[in-house]
């Protein structure tokens, strides 16, 4: 029986006849996600930002749709409704009001009073509150574990490989990281944290793309020591393709499959991983490869004195 191919055996495509164009785009792109991201905030959840934490089971099946409708308007707010193992019970995430602490208490009390009042044998537990201070070093640790997983990621690599290839997986890092950022700017999509622990995925998922194509490009440095830098890197990146695809193909319908019929609370986490996904294939290709040659990196830096004068044949 024969095996399906997604990828032809023996792909020649020259990837760095575009690096200059998609350097052109992935700039653009980068400076504006995090300009736009800058400009209009990222929608921070009650993780974040603070808010009020409660739990209500109903007599009856009830559509979340539903109740999150009620409770926007009774509330006069955007609140995070999510499901809690049946289409009984849910949690109601509500923002922190802006006013004195007696503003969140009115409000619980409100939704306590109004649900069983519309749904029958409904009950709503006491409120948990997250606080506002707390909210704010929560985000702040989570914004300095995203930034030390990238350092240190790049630090590893660093001594891996050599500094050339640190930089370019920090720069790739900090591409998808930024692109993401954007999309959820621009989408206006709840970040809490199953956002962060997307993010911390994206940095493992894209560094580990980038460190098989590193480490082709590292063995080929070695073995064509007369090639040019760029048929090297279209080599290297031909040769690593198949994995590529057939990789990230895989965890794209792995992810599809969660934000189609996966539970509302996860949405965040699968979307943010997918859109890394996508970005982390297409920067493995045209951002951490391209910025060796941008660096200066040469097949006869890689080799010591007695070694330079040595040649293997090259590929036709």
């Amino acid at each position: 029986m024969k095996l399906l191919t997604l990828v032809p055996d023996h792909t020649n495509l020259d990837f760095m006849r575009w690096r200059n164009i998609a350097l052109v785009l992935s700039l653009i792109a980068t400076v504006g996600s995090l300009a736009f991201t800058a400009y209009r905030g990222l929608n921070l959840g009650i993780d974040f930002v603070g808010g009020e934490v409660v739990r209500a089971e109903f007599a009856k099946a009830v559509h979340v749709d539903e109740i999150r409708s009620r409770v926007d308007r009774l509330c006069a707010c955007e609140a995070g409704i999510t499901t809690l193992g049946n289409d009984r019970t849910f949690q109601i995430r509500l923002p922190k009001p802006a006013g004195p602490e007696a503003a969140s208490n009115a409000m619980i009390s409100k939704l306590r009073t109004a649900i069983p009042q519309q749904y029958p044998g409904a009950r709503v537990d006491a409120g948990e509150s997250v606080s506002g201070k707390v909210s704010e070093e929560l985000a702040k640790d989570s914004a300095i574990a995203i930034a030390l997983a990238m350092i240190g990621i790049a630090i590893y690599i660093w001594f891996r490989f050599e500094w050339q290839f640190g930089v370019g997986a920090l720069l790739t890092l900090a591409h998808d990281i930024a692109m993401t950022l954007g999309f959820f700017a621009i989408t206006r999509l709840p970040v809490d944290l199953n956002v962060v622990a997307a993010f911390l995925t994206i940095v493992g998922y894209s560094l580990n793309d980038t460190v098989v194509i590193y480490d082709r490009i590292r063995e080929n440095l070695r073995k064509y020591r007369k090639m040019a830098i760029l048929p090297l890197l279209n080599l290297s990146l031909n040769e690593t393709l198949a994995r590529t695809v057939v990789t990230s193909l895989t965890v794209l319908i792995a992810l599809g499959v969660l934000m189609l019929v996966g539970p509302e609370v996860i949405f965040g986490l699968a979307i943010a991983i997918f859109l890394g996904v996508l970005i982390g294939t297409y920067s493995s290709i045209y951002i951490s490869a391209p910025v060796l040659v941008w660096l200066g990196v040469q097949p006869d830096s890689f080799l010591k004195a007695d070694e330079k004068d040595e040649a293997e044949p090259i590929p036709a």
